[in-house]
């Protein structure tokens, strides 16, 4: 498994290096941290002295970075695998995901808090990074003392393949329990506001997301996991978080599913989870 941690200096990052001591052992590690050196905007200042205040700045977040990958590095577990440092220039969300596209089977990088309007209009860079990268992103926001239990949340048989084969590849040091969750909504996203789902149909559908659930736990236990199925009626991202605390977990996964302008203004139920959870979530795809 080829991992990339990028960090970025805040204490989430420290949480996200230590959180790599439930995992595999990697056959590489990417330490990454990328530099946003502003541009000093000085009209009435020559070009040559523009350019000695940036390669000043530049020079002095460059060390500052190399000090924060050798401290990244003091904290990480001995099992991780051979470590590689890596430093660059720019805008961090795209060079983690231009560095996620080299052959990378997991990304992981902590989170820092923002606003929710903030996210929402502009994206954090954590949330840039799930919604564009190519392999599962683990976000962390919260210390990952133990991985016991894991919430697996999964909307339909696409979600469900991915997970499995994420779960196939025993990405984990050693299996956790797993509770495979899928949610029923409330109401059809096409029927009018506040049509509920008639009692007449509540019974099959549960039965069905019951079956289907059963089927990937059963699945999982076959690879070597603990797992059972769950099947809840409401709210797809506040039953998530609820069955986390309920369970008690240690990691909640989830699928990211993204349509155009609709992630942008009212945020994927993947975003939500994201946003709430008072553990990590690793968002698979």
């Amino acid at each position: 498994m080829h991992v990339l941690l990028a960090v970025d200096g805040s204490d989430y990052s420290y949480e996200a290096a230590r959180a790599l001591a439930h995992f595999k052992r990697a056959d590489t590690l990417t330490l990454f941290h990328a530099m946003d050196v502003p541009t000093p905007m000085y009209p009435t200042v020559v070009p040559e002295v523009t350019r000695e205040i940036y390669e000043t700045v530049e020079r002095g977040m460059r060390e500052e970075g190399e000090r924060l990958l050798n401290r990244i590095a003091s904290l990480l577990p001995p099992h991780v695998g051979p470590v590689t440092k890596r430093l660059e220039i720019g805008k961090p969300a795209d060079l983690i995901l231009a560095a996620a596209k080299e052959h990378v089977d997991l990304t992981v990088m902590g989170a820092r808090g923002v606003s929710q309007i903030r996210e929402l209009l502009l994206g954090s860079v954590s949330h840039q990074v799930i919604t564009h990268a190519p392999c599962p992103v683990l976000v962390v926001r919260a210390p990952m003392r133990a991985l016991r239990h894991a919430v697996l949340a999964v909307e339909g048989p696409e979600d469900a393949e991915a997970a499995l084969r994420f779960f196939a590849s025993l990405p984990f040091k050693e299996p956790c329990e797993v509770t495979v969750l899928t949610v029923i909504p409330y109401a059809h996203p096409a029927w009018p506001v506040g049509a509920m789902i008639p009692e007449s149909y509540r019974k099959d559908m549960t039965a069905q997301a019951t079956a289907f659930v059963d089927g990937v736990a059963a699945r999982l236990t076959v690879a070597g996991y603990r797992a059972a199925g769950e099947a809840v009626l409401g709210g797809p991202a506040g039953e998530i978080l609820q069955q986390a605390v309920k369970h008690r977990a240690d990691l909640v996964l989830i699928g990211s599913k993204h349509k155009g302008v609709s992630r942008l203004v009212l945020g994927s139920v993947s975003h939500a989870v994201l946003h709430k959870a008072t553990c990590p979530v690793l968002v698979f795809r």
